[in-house]
């Protein structure tokens, strides 16, 4: 095979070595060598390497991706002068089983990359590698602050008090404050129902809560509710102080950012883990908008050779995924192109009272949306809805009236085109005995072939003949009456 790059280095990294295998050419014509080397992982280290790799005439640096394991690796890297340094996917140079050992990792890696057959991931800057993990630990906050307010409401499930029931937010105002009553000793039901602020306070809903909160309240939960509020309250401001920090960090990238905003279901959140996770220019690191799609495991169609298998999505995109089905469910309530195609197609895939119909639907806005954000960062354009009836527009666009200028009223119509079924040929009738497509009766054209039987099919059953001129045998056409009798 052809080698495209003349000195590669492949690199098979672990946690406390790497393996180096140099590809350079041999000493004899059309031939290759490699050669083994092995480092410890401290970044000096490391930085010894890839002076190393230069000085040896290494102009690309490929190496698979192994987590974090693999960053200090890759920018100590980067401070070279390299052509080009690779991160690529595991599964793309997937070793044979039971030939599989370092040296031959990082060899094989070496030889697939040399001859152009790898093809290096989305690696950010270090600017955008900031904001990437600073909106990835706020994605993990959240969470776990969402999982301290779950186990306050398994508490209060616990002691009897059924808050949940009548309130939609625990964490609110009016829940704080009674919790906080619960917990500094107070047991009456009415008096904490009283503590209700806002639509809280309507008739229904004071003597809902007065039963509600009456329960068996004890020491215990209210050592546990304790603990969970002041968890929930530290995650509070954990939230706040890293949402000012990553404003700071993405402000050179604000242009973009308003870009992104102008979709619908895209807030400052969104803007600001697609700035991290894939870039402000994903065109310039994506081929396609499809190709976005499958990095981001938001391609469930799964079509080839006429045959539709599982529509399930991968395990990538562990971060930006679920911002962008977060976004879908918000865009889906915003009247608009997006809503439309939400409905149709969960009427498609079974119905509002089929949940795996929702799923669907909704994994099919986000893939959208993200076609959206690629196209409008690509333009510079922000985005503007194209209206609930985009797509029946698109489907069967409106058409005028066959021979009717309205420019000209007085004029004569002119005669109308042949629509598309007008011109197809009419249903097969054995009970005819002039075939619809020629004049002539149907027993004078007999073939002169037997009909296929088992043996021979269709496919290889010899085409009729004629014969023209001194004995010549050509192929028999069918003349330009027949052709042109029912069009």
């Amino acid at each position: 095979m052809k080698v495209l790059y003349e000195r590669v280095a492949g690199i098979d990294v672990h946690k406390e070595m790497i393996k180096v295998a140099i590809r350079s050419p041999g000493e004899k014509p059309w031939t290759r060598t490699t050669e083994i080397l092995e480092f410890r992982t401290f970044y000096g280290v490391l930085q010894q390497m890839a002076r190393e790799l230069r000085k040896r005439g290494v102009t690309h640096v490929v190496m698979e991706a192994s987590g974090v394991y693999t960053e200090p690796v890759y920018y100590a890297l980067c401070e070279q002068d390299f052509t080009e340094v690779a991160v690529i996917n595991p599964a793309h140079a997937k070793a044979l089983r039971g030939h599989k050992t370092d040296a031959r990792d990082c060899a094989r890696v070496a030889e697939l990359f040399e001859c152009g057959l790898l093809r290096g991931s989305y690696i950010p800057p270090a600017q955008l590698k900031e904001v990437r993990d600073l909106t990835r630990y706020r994605i993990k906050t959240v969470q776990a602050r969402t999982s301290e307010i779950q186990r306050l409401a398994k508490a209060l499930e616990s002691a009897g008090i059924k808050l949940g029931s009548v309130a939609s937010d625990i964490t609110g105002v009016s829940a704080t404050a009674m919790t906080g009553s619960l917990t500094g000793g107070e047991r009456r039901g009415a008096v904490l129902a009283d503590l209700a602020r806002g639509r809280m306070r309507t008739a229904g809903k004071l003597a809902d809560l007065s039963m509600a909160l009456t329960g068996r309240f004890t020491g215990h939960h209210a050592l546990l509710c304790r603990l969970h509020r002041d968890r929930i309250t530290v995650l509070d401001d954990a939230v706040a102080g890293l949402e000012e920090r990553i404003a700071v960090k993405a402000a050179p990238w604000q242009r973009e950012q308003d870009l992104l905003t102008s979709l619908p279901g895209f807030g400052d959140a969104v803007a600001q883990a697609w700035l991290g996770a894939i870039g402000p220019a994903p065109h310039r690191h994506f081929a396609s908008c499809e190709k976005l799609a499958s990095w981001v495991t938001l391609c469930p169609g799964n079509n080839s050779a006429r045959k539709r298998k599982h529509g399930r999505t991968g395990d990538a995109g562990t971060y930006i995924k679920p911002m962008l089905i977060q976004a879908a469910w918000a865009a889906i309530r915003v009247r608009g192109r997006l809503q439309a195609r939400y409905n149709r197609l969960v009427r498609r895939f079974g119905g509002d009272k089929n949940p795996g119909a929702k799923k669907k639907a909704i994994t099919a806005i986000a893939h959208t949306l993200l076609k959206i954000a690629c196209q409008v960062l690509k333009t510079g354009t922000p985005y503007q809805d194209l209206g609930t009836d985009f797509c029946t527009r698109r489907e069967s666009p409106g058409r005028s009236r066959p021979g009717w200028n309205a420019s000209c009223k007085g004029s004569t119509p002119a005669a109308p085109s042949p629509s598309p079924s007008a011109r197809r040929r009419p249903p097969y009738n054995p009970r005819l005995t002039t075939s619809p497509y020629s004049s002539q009766p149907r027993s004078s054209r007999r073939s002169r072939h037997p009909r296929p039987t088992r043996r021979t099919s269709q496919r290889h059953r010899p085409r009729p003949r004629r014969r023209t001129g001194q004995g010549s045998l050509t192929a028999a056409r069918p003349s330009e009456t027949q052709l042109s009798c029912q069009f």
